[in-house]
């Protein structure tokens, strides 16, 4: 009897059948005729998935271990920075590009994006919700100094 939930039964099967796929797709990458910018695009999609793959491997051994998963999530942050700049870089050669045809709204809600993400930045790293909660648990041993 299994007692995996059903979501990680559902990522379990969709991740075989990425294998099953991947697998399919190695062969005819050995013998096909490829764009280079696609190849580019699909070597860049695999290294996001196989780094996010690592991660997430990291972040469940070390929560099973119960040792701290905060560096295993900046190492995830890192990598959708690297990526995120890959994209941008991709996308300019794409508004050089006369073969490119962009419309109008979705440059409008990348653009909507990068500004958020903009102002976010300008306000620097937020605590989170459980180093504040690390933070309360700690001030509740001290006992207050009465002058």
């Amino acid at each position: 009897m299994s007692t995996a939930s059903p979501q990680v039964v559902t990522v379990s099967g969709r991740l075989k059948s990425a294998v099953e796929e991947l697998r399919r797709v190695d062969r005819l990458l050995l013998g096909g005729d490829l764009d280079p910018r696609i190849l580019t695009d699909f070597r860049d999609a695999l290294n996001r998935v196989r780094n996010t793959a690592w991660s997430a491997q990291q972040y469940l051994t070390r929560k099973d271990d119960q040792q701290d998963s905060n560096s295993v999530l900046s190492l995830l942050a890192g990598e959708r920075i690297r990526a995120t700049y890959q994209l941008c870089q991709a996308l300019l050669s794409d508004l050089d590009s006369p073969d490119v045809r962009f419309q109008h709204g979705q440059l409008a809600e990348l653009q909507t994006a990068i500004k958020k993400l903009s102002d976010r930045r300008e306000r620097g790293p937020q605590p989170s919700i459980s180093a504040s909660r690390r933070s309360r648990k700690r001030n509740r041993h001290v006992k207050p100094v009465i002058h």
